[in-house]
């Protein structure tokens, strides 16, 4: 259980952190909605990269 919190915590903090930055970028060049459509974007697929790496479904990088 532990580690499906753990999980589901990466893609909610990637995605949550993609609409801060989207929604910050926004603000500052007026630029809404592309900036917080494209961060949100990225920020998932970043989460669902940190899932997957801690999943162990995927090497690290780090070649380890």
């Amino acid at each position: 259980m532990a580690m499906g919190f753990r999980l589901s915590s990466e893609l909610v903090a990637g995605v949550g952190l993609g609409a801060l930055l989207g929604w910050a970028f926004d603000r500052l060049l007026s630029t809404s909605p592309f900036g917080l459509i494209v961060f949100v974007l990225l920020g998932f697929t970043a989460g669902v990269v940190n899932v997957i790496r801690s999943a162990g479904v995927a090497p690290n990088k780090s070649g380890r």
